[in-house]
């Protein structure tokens, strides 16, 4: 009896021991969320800012090669995108079940095409890349405003405090460039007619951050009932905007060949370059921006992309030299300040929260697949 009493007393303890040994399933189950979470953060920060820079090399090649450059965007993220659909059962390739109503994504085509086309006109319209840097960093304010009348979500007094500096500095900034214009007193015919282009482009550019706060509720609306989807939505929204461009098949013409005759003392292989740099670096942030969206609020996701401009636009000052006043530099540090501000506003424990329940609709959409 002692033996056997000894025996069972020395395997509950090397249970225990095992039981030490074994990692925790909270750290288990939180160190792949994790490791989503930064990998998708990389994506953003480092895919978006070299995206940004080939596209202001492009833009000194040809400013109105808007259309050209988001159609190719659209189709090469289409193509790259388009095995992961298809079923090649019976011989005859054919795309694979959804799991979200076709009707949700066609939904959101338009805003996607809508969004990407006003953000690659706007430097046509004679509005610096500084501005279009800092005009755009407000989706936060504009994400906050749908997200309280929308979602009906509540925000902290910080919060709020921050999303009101935000919009402050963005007038700042706006205003930097008209203020350039009329220094003399004098408004000349060329003054006049490039703040008149000037105003449209500033139009374009609020339209685009009403669309992409639009986007952000239905994307974030689509995640929350069907899971964590990002990979579909990226090439649904991608590939039904394709027949879109058939009314933009001039536009898109000029733009090519523009790369094929580049100013500026860049060759055609060096044009060509930047655009192909151009279209992977945006594969890289579209899939990034996707990916975090799916496991962040949309409110939060605008924090990670402010403080992506933010870097896009100290980088943009550094290596193309491009003008800066005393607004465009109260302007911008007030966004971006407010920016930091809001996330140091929170709670924080978003994030967590956010991937856990993106964690737990993950599961129950395996669960519904299965």
């Amino acid at each position: 009896m002692a033996r056997r009493n000894a025996t069972q007393s020395n395997s509950a303890a090397m249970k225990d021991v095992s039981r030490t040994n074994k990692p925790s399933p909270r750290l288990a189950q939180a160190a792949p969320m994790l490791f989503d979470y930064y990998s998708a953060l990389g994506m953003v920060i480092g895919g978006c800012c070299t995206n940004v820079w080939a596209y202001e090399e492009l833009l000194l090649i040809n400013p109105r090669i808007g259309s050209a450059l988001t159609f190719s965007q659209m189709l090469f993220i289409t193509l790259q995108s388009l095995p992961s659909f298809l079923n090649f059962r019976g011989g005859f390739p054919r795309l694979k079940p959804r799991q979200v109503p076709l009707s949700n994504w066609a939904t959101q085509v338009t805003l996607v095409t809508a969004g990407s086309l006003f953000n690659n006109w706007v430097y046509a319209y004679k509005v610096p890349l500084t501005v279009m840097i800092v005009f755009r960093s407000a989706g936060l304010a504009v994400s906050m405003l749908l997200g309280y009348f929308v979602m009906h979500k509540r925000y902290t007094v910080t919060q709020v405090f921050s999303a009101a500096i935000v919009s402050i500095g963005v007038v700042f900034a706006t205003l930097s460039r008209s203020s350039a214009s009329t220094t003399t007193g004098k408004l000349t015919p060329e003054s006049a007619e490039d703040l008149h282009k000037y105003t449209l482009g500033i139009i374009m550019l609020s339209s685009s951050l009403l669309i992409s706060g639009i986007l952000g509720i239905l994307q974030e609306r689509t995640y929350k009932k069907y899971g964590p989807c990002w990979r579909e939505g990226v090439f649904y929204t991608h590939f039904l905007s394709l027949p879109i461009f058939l009314f933009l098949i001039p536009d898109i013409q000029q733009g090519m060949q523009s790369l094929s005759a580049p100013q500026n003392n860049r060759s055609a292989p060096l044009a060509f370059a930047l655009l192909i740099t151009n279209l992977l670096s945006q594969l890289v942030c579209v899939r990034g921006v996707n990916r975090l969206t799916s496991q962040v609020s949309s409110v939060s996701t605008n924090l990670v992309l402010t403080i992506r401009k933010a870097l896009s636009l100290c980088f943009s000052v550094w290596w193309f030299g491009n003008p800066w006043n005393a607004r465009l530099v109260r302007g911008a540090g007030m966004v971006f300040a407010g920016g930091l501000l809001f996330g140091w506003g929170g709670d924080g424990k978003s994030v967590q929260d956010d991937q856990s329940t993106s964690a737990k609709k993950g599961k129950d959409s395996e669960k519904k697949t299965q």
